[in-house]
């Protein structure tokens, strides 16, 4: 399966290397989304500063997890320079370190440079335990002889996360069965950007052909049902809301699934209140929305996808975990893609749990399915032949 997401990994170039006086700078194009990354510019040890590519030594008498103490505290200092210099920016040539390493590799640097591409991977959160399984992997098999140089330790790298991405055959794109209408839940934490994925996916599957209802199931946050509105203007689609404050939102899905049901509609989508993954109540109140649609349609919901905020870091796994448990999610939306380096960790949340990313969001209409070409309804082609 062709990832969308390392495309970018083949382009880097040795044109793209300028000199300006003593220091080399290597200005690669738009890496991929979980390998940007934010290093230190220097380290100190006993006055003398070292070069971003010189604390190997020092990093090894330490240990991993001195490393990665440091790292965190160094990385934290340096988001908080940046919101205070205008916020975060793309960080779109920050792979350029991988490329520095990898260019001029040979086999006695290996120990170096798997140490720096080890902190590349943390800093960008991949976490520990995936950071060390992908760098010992690396080490192996370049001892056993299987890579000879930085191209195909490059190649060997995004391989190695692309395999955990697409771990047991996971199927990136929506599984829709072929009783009308299909449901899809959206949920995940506040302020993930569950109701403007919903009004994305929406956008995408309409371009696509399809009768979508949008049900606005958030009924605790306040002009939540108004925002939903505005994309269902936008994007041509109908919606259902709760006709009276503080409604159940189990009632308004049950609702919404009847209408589109009789309205002969392809896809409902339903939005839900944000809630925290530790605050068992409001998850328990998930289970009411999943049996509530479940009532109306046979087998729905079809999808429950979970929206995590790419600039969450390493706390996307223990909400996944706590989502999962709960009522059974079946993909995940990766978010706010333009913005921080910290999509890392859902490299770590797919080899943990085995459900795939299906989505990845940025910018105003993009909602792109991880993995593969964009098809009518973006989803599997026997739903395609139903309904044609």
């Amino acid at each position: 399966m062709a990832s969308s997401l390392f495309r970018h990994l083949s382009t880097a170039s040795r044109d793209s290397i300028s000199t300006h006086g003593s220091t080399t700078v290597f200005n690669h194009h738009s890496p991929p989304l979980f390998l940007r990354v934010q290093y230190p510019t220097s380290c100190g040890s006993g006055g003398a500063q070292f070069s971003k590519f010189k604390c190997s030594a020092a990093d090894s008498q330490t240990g991993f997890f001195t490393k990665l103490g440091r790292l965190i505290k160094e990385k934290a200092k340096k988001d908080v320079e940046k919101i205070f210099s205008g916020g975060f920016s793309k960080t779109r040539d920050n792979l350029a370190v991988i490329d520095e390493l990898l260019l001029y590799w040979n086999l006695s640097d290996t120990d170096r440079v798997l140490d720096e591409l080890e902190e590349a991977l943390l800093v960008s959160d991949f976490g520990p335990k995936i950071t060390v399984k992908i760098v010992e992997s690396l080490r192996d098999d370049i001892f056993a002889g299987k890579l000879k140089s930085g191209t195909e330790i490059k190649d060997a790298l995004k391989n190695s996360v692309l395999d955990i991405l697409t771990k047991k055959g996971a199927k990136t794109e929506l599984k829709l069965g072929f009783r009308k209408p299909a449901v899809i839940m959206i949920v995940g934490v506040n302020g993930g950007g569950k109701t403007t994925s919903l009004g994305k996916l929406a956008y995408r599957l309409k371009s696509g052909g399809a009768k979508i209802l949008m049900a606005a199931g958030d009924t605790f946050r306040a002009a939540a049902s108004d925002q939903l509105e505005i994309w269902a203007e936008r994007t041509g689609c109908e919606i259902v809301s709760a006709e009276k404050e503080k409604a159940k939102a189990s009632s308004v899905l049950s609702q919404a699934v009847k209408k589109g049901k009789e309205g002969g509609y392809d896809i409902v989508l339903c939005d839900t209140s944000g809630r925290l993954h530790t605050n068992y109540s409001l998850m328990e109140e998930l289970i009411a929305c999943k049996k509530a649609v479940a009532k109306v349609v046979q087998g729905a919901p079809n999808e429950i996808l979970l929206v995590l905020d790419g600039t969450t870091g390493l706390n996307m796994l223990p909400q996944a975990r706590e989502f999962n448990e709960v009522v059974g999610i079946t993909g995940f939306i990766l978010t706010k893609l333009d913005g921080s380096a910290r999509g890392g960790c859902v490299v770590s949340v797919v080899d943990e749990l085995g459900i795939p990313v299906k989505r990845c969001q940025e910018k105003v209409y993009h909602s792109i399915m991880y993995g593969a070409m964009v098809t009518p309804y973006e989803c599997s082609r026997e739903r395609r032949v139903g309904l044609a």
